[in-house]
């Protein structure tokens, strides 16, 4: 109970005392005055039990994010014309106190979910985090593996193209989440900090060798090999921002019994803003080792994108992008994007965009719209 209802109640209780002395002399009339204030006493707890409680949902927060599709693409003998609830988040947090609070991420994908539909329900993120100091946190539970741009940042209002771009799906891969236990914090003023995590790892098929459908997503997931991951990041220079991410492996399968061994990841990445005029790069490499991946021509597997963009106006943005991401050794996937941005408001997103790929990503041409929001 705060101090001001304490105060008030204690004065209520001399009130109520000095009523009960008088009370000899007119006994009725006082004895409906003590009742009155034992009334506007309960009155008073009640009001303090409910701003306590008032207080306590403040601390939970309630966000998300969605985006709809339309993908308009013709390739040789065949067309594509969907239409697709892509994604539909539920942010959930809480803050216990100033130094502990828990974050968690709920989503749908592709509007239905259960046997024979097409999407999924999934918990991309649960964790729990601390304050060490002012400058060090540690997280616990499930989070998002620090490597990227997009990864950790994907909410459609904050990013260009209809669709995610492929090198941070199919080489990242971007969305992509583990369990463990992380560290973070500032080194210094001057704009640099650090992520350190040990996780969950992935379990790769040794026939195919790709990477993203080696995400678990921590499903009863195997974790005979946990992975480590760390990151520096540099923000010192207005507008700038600079990472350097490395993700490593013991068994990138899981498993003792196959040709697939050790995988690192290394990536670095850029961000540049300077008034309307903006640049993402970004470049990610895998080194894989075991007969498998040479086998199947993927012991190594590169991807880069560029990606410039230009505010026409604070709401109207235009951009253009490629990409560009290894398949096997000697053959590389291409892909072009160039498009437009409206922002009715900064958290609501119109996009439109132009769409070309080679041969060896699949041919698909055509655009795409979108309309994506976050709160």
């Amino acid at each position: 109970m705060s101090k001001t209802v304490m105060m008030a109640a204690t004065t209520i209780a001399l009130i109520l005392t000095t009523a009960s002395q008088a009370a000899n002399n007119n006994d009725a009339h006082f004895r409906k005055l003590e009742s009155r204030l034992e009334q506007l006493q309960q009155q008073l707890e009640l009001t303090a039990d409910a701003v306590e409680q008032s207080n306590d949902d403040q601390r939970t927060t309630v966000g998300g994010y969605g985006e709809l599709h339309y993908n308009h693409l013709d390739k040789a003998g065949d067309r594509k014309r969907s239409i697709d609830f892509h994604r539909f988040v539920l942010f959930v947090g809480h803050e216990f106190d100033e130094q502990i609070r828990f974050f968690s991420e709920l989503e749908l994908e592709h509007s239905l979910a259960g046997e024979g539909q097409p999407g999924e329900v999934e918990l991309e993120q649960a964790f729990v985090e601390f304050d060490l100091d002012d400058t060090t946190r540690i997280r616990g539970g499930l989070f998002m593996v620090p490597v990227g741009i997009l990864n950790e940042t994907h909410e459609p209002p904050t990013f260009y193209g209809v669709e995610r771009n492929p090198v941070e799906k199919h080489i990242i891969p971007a969305t992509w989440w583990e369990a463990g236990a992380a560290v973070a914090g500032q080194v210094g003023n001057r704009g640099l900090s650090y992520d350190l995590a040990l996780t969950s790892g992935l379990a790769v098929d040794p026939a195919k060798v790709e990477i993203r459908g080696g995400r678990q997503k921590v499903a009863k997931a195997n974790a005979s090999q946990p992975a480590i991951s760390a990151r520096l990041r540099y923000t010192g220079m207005a507008g700038l921002a600079l990472s350097g991410s490395l993700f490593y492996q013991g068994d990138i399968s899981q498993r003792s019994d196959d040709d697939l061994g050790a995988a690192m990841l290394m990536e670095a990445n850029a961000v540049w803003r300077h008034g309307p005029f903006g640049v993402r790069a970004l470049f990610a490499r895998w080194d894989i080792d075991g007969t498998a991946a040479t086998n199947t021509g993927k012991e190594t597997q590169t991807g880069y994108y560029l990606e410039a963009s230009y505010k026409v106006t604070p709401r109207v943005g235009l951009f253009a992008r490629h990409d560009a991401w290894s398949v096997k050794d000697g053959v590389e996937a291409t892909q072009q994007n160039v498009g437009i941005h409206f922002w009715p408001h900064e958290d609501v997103v119109i996009k439109a965009d132009l769409q070309q790929q080679n041969d060896d990503a699949g041919d698909a041409d055509g655009f795409n719209l979108g309309i994506g929001y976050q709160f």
